[in-house]
């Protein structure tokens, strides 16, 4: 029994006295009903597909994904370092290496697919150049030749905001004789 003040007698629950018909709870007649279970299983799979998708963001795997890709010929080793897959406004890797054991004897000639290019806001290459020109399908690059025997071009660059193709790419050294010693395919791929 409840403290009160002396001779304090609490009523039972649900009595007051000279009321009749109160409900034991002020919710009485406030059920909602209950949902159906497709309503149900509706929540449910959203919520699961809110997780998986919050899930993969973290995981990365939404950003950029990179690949390497090696090919020899003529006494050169062509290595392209690229963005497999990509999403726009994502700076991206583009890197080829050229190496010649014993060096170069001569100008680095590179033909890379001009189309390629299209998706990306470049700030240029590093090194620039020496000379360029560019026909209905391919870009050709002339780089003065390093020290050494290997020689590294960068470009620098991101995918345009409204990119949503990607692309493929064959990038080659040439010859003296303009014909391809050594070519290497790339794709990238835009994710929304």
């Amino acid at each position: 029994m409840s403290r009160g003040p002396p001779g304090f007698r609490r009523a039972p629950t649900g009595y007051f006295p000279g009321m009749t018909g109160l409900p034991d709870s002020t919710l009485t007649g406030l059920e909602i009903d209950e949902p159906g279970s497709a309503a149900a299983w509706g929540r449910r799979g959203f919520l699961i597909l809110l997780l998986a998708l919050v899930l993969t963001g973290l995981t990365g795997f939404l950003g950029v994904h990179e690949s390497t890709v090696e090919k020899s010929g003529d006494g050169y080793l062509l290595r392209v370092r690229y963005a497999a897959v990509a999403r726009a406004g994502l700076d991206v890797p583009w890197e080829v290496t050229v190496t010649k054991p014993g060096g170069f004897s001569g100008p680095i000639r590179l033909a890379v697919t001009g189309a390629y290019f299209d998706d990306f806001e470049s700030q240029g290459f590093f090194p620039e150049p020496a000379g360029s020109t560019r026909d209905a399908h391919t870009l050709f690059l002339t780089f003065d030749p390093p020290p050494g025997d290997t020689f590294t071009l960068s470009y620098d660059a991101y995918v345009q905001p409204s990119s949503q193709r990607g692309g493929s790419a064959v990038i080659a050294v040439v010859g003296s004789d303009h014909h391809a010693v050594v070519s290497a395919h790339i794709d990238t791929t835009l994710l929304p």
